[in-house]
């Protein structure tokens, strides 16, 4: 079980990617150059992404953590039990609306904003620094920022109640979206239009996938199916 949701948290960064690179792949880019114009280049790029994989995967342990902190106490196993079917069900709502069945709710209504300002204080110090010293916190605080695709896949890591597959999700859902970030300027080409489109429409399947997993494990764990 816990594979499966690994795999699904890969292909869901893989095929969000087109939204990641709508986001933050100009951004990412800007970042490359120091304040004096120095260009980052490959290295710059590959200690970004494995600093925004590495916050990536602290949290999938943390919610892993937390989730099992709470899922089998049985002083609150009437509340964890409806918070987790709640949360299976919202992200099932939330996959099959980036998938296109409605508009109402989608993954990047989720893009909501989060501690921005102090993040934006932390990258003007550091863009005086040549982009070899800054590529690596800038990954880990960009980590941070807010995203969709990124609170779905930690919903589920959470309802996991373990740090191991916590972690191991965030760290398959970063390494997803890696790709498409390190090959930004290609990548922008053949990503844009009906393509990027479709592909986070499979996404957002792939997203409603992990929904029904967590569902149907909860359920099991209820007793309420066989």
């Amino acid at each position: 079980m816990s594979s499966s949701l690994v795999s699904m948290a890969f292909i869901t960064g893989m095929l969000g990617s087109g939204h990641c690179i709508g986001m933050c792949g100009g951004l990412v880019s800007a970042l490359s150059l120091s304040e004096a114009g120095q260009k980052g280049g490959w290295p710059f790029h590959l200690l970004y992404n494995l600093g925004r994989i590495t916050t990536y995967t602290f949290i999938g342990a943390a919610v892993g953590w937390l989730g099992s902190a709470l899922a089998y106490t049985d002083r609150f196993r009437l509340i964890t039990r409806s918070l987790m079917l709640g949360s299976d069900i919202f992200i099932i709502l939330v996959g099959l609306g980036t998938a296109g069945l409605f508009t109402w709710l989608n993954a990047s209504k989720l893009d909501f904003a989060g501690p921005m300002q102090s993040i934006a204080t932390a990258v003007k110090g550091l863009r005086r620094l040549p982009p070899a010293l800054s590529a690596l916190p800038l990954g880990l605080m960009f980590g941070f920022l807010p995203c969709g695709y990124l609170y779905a896949v930690a919903i589920t890591a959470a309802q996991s109640a373990s740090i191991t597959t916590g972690a191991l999700m965030l760290l398959a859902f970063g390494v997803g979206t890696a790709p498409s970030l390190l090959l930004f300027g290609g990548a922008t080409h053949w990503l844009s239009g009906q393509t990027r489109t479709w592909m986070l429409r499979v996404a957002g399947l792939v997203v409603a996938s992990m929904g029904v997993v967590n569902l149907l494990k909860h359920l099991r764990l209820m007793g309420w199916l066989a």
